[in-house]
């Protein structure tokens, strides 16, 4: 099991970064609860809108509206578990995510690859994913292997199934997929159950998390949604990440971007935990400012360290395991 040294803690002994004020930390929150009650949240499917209103929520189904009173936030936020523990299929990979521990995993989920021995940019394929899992397994400076392309060379309502193939075969590491809704998930979960013996095996050890994202400003798609939900009942951590851009899908000051990214990530831990108290939960981050001059995300710049810096103090205010892209 690995468990990092800490980046800086009560004793200081790293360099850290106190982006806020309890004050100022405060402001956030009221002001993310104030958007939840009042302006709530653009919710697709009609199951995630279900949950929602039997976890009391007001919710407009015509306008598929869904808005969360202050106290189920708190006791969504109350019940995810403040450590999350990832497991790779050999027991030594097992990684902690807790308190200020600093873990490490590559980006996802790439179209495109350079050919590693013509040097094309080429789409990607079912072979990169086991290349790349079979070199993420080797480093020890990766954790965890987010799956880092996707294989264009497969049917699309099978790609999930291919992913998860190459990733489990290649590294005994914890695996990060991002499938779409129900039915990608479903095949991620049923094939490393199989791999641990069964859905009750995979409960207890964790190889495969899920990463998702909401759509910014205030939206949780289907895709989105179905992902959260299936993570929540086969007990896997589900990864909420924002990529809300400052200037182009959230306000143009980093202060509303990280009203609007808090929103986002809140809500879709209030949905999993909804449809399974106590699952596990990481409170995720790709949120970056939008570059007005060339219609792209930033990375890289000060507005994206800014927020780096900003999102782990938002996680430690909630207690929730942290995840920050771009960093």
């Amino acid at each position: 099991m690995i468990r990092r040294q800490v980046a800086g803690g009560l004793r200081k002994a790293g360099l850290g970064v106190e982006m806020f004020t309890q004050d100022e930390m405060l402001d956030i929150h009221y002001a993310t609860v104030e958007v939840l009650e009042k302006t709530g949240l653009w919710v697709e499917d009609d199951e995630a809108l279900d949950i929602f209103s039997d976890g009391g929520c007001w919710v407009d189904r015509a306008a598929h509206k869904v808005r969360i009173p202050e106290t189920v936030l708190e006791e969504c936020v109350r019940s995810a578990p403040r450590k999350v523990v990832l497991c790779g299929r050999d027991p030594k990979n097992d990684v902690v995510l807790e308190g200020w521990r600093v873990t490490y995993t590559n980006f996802a989920e790439g179209v495109k690859t350079i050919d590693p021995y013509s040097g094309e940019l080429r789409p990607s394929i079912k072979q990169d994913v086991a290349d790349i899992a079979k070199i993420v397994d080797w480093t020890d400076q990766i954790d965890v292997y987010t799956i880092a392309v996707t294989a264009t060379d497969v049917p699309p309502d099978a790609a999930e199934a291919h992913l998860i193939q190459e990733s489990l075969a290649n590294t005994t590491k914890p695996i990060c997929g991002l499938p779409l809704g129900h039915h990608g998930s479903d095949l991620m979960i049923d094939a490393a159950a199989i791999v641990m013996g069964g859905h009750d095996k995979l409960r207890e050890r964790p190889i495969l998390e899920f990463l998702s994202c909401p759509v910014s400003p205030l939206k949780l798609m289907g895709e989105f949604t179905g992902c959260i939900i299936s993570a929540a009942r086969a007990g896997i951590p589900a990864n909420v990440l924002s990529m809300a851009m400052a200037g182009g899908s959230s306000p143009v000051t980093l202060a509303g971007t990280l009203v609007t990214h808090n929103a986002e990530v809140l809500g879709g831990i209030v949905l999993a935990q909804l449809a399974e108290k106590g699952c596990p939960c990481i409170y995720g981050s790709s949120t970056t400012a939008f570059d007005l001059r060339r219609a792209a995300a930033t990375v890289g710049t000060p507005e994206c360290a800014l927020i780096n810096a900003a999102v782990p103090a938002l996680g430690r205010f909630y207690e929730l395991p942290t995840y920050v892209a771009g960093a």
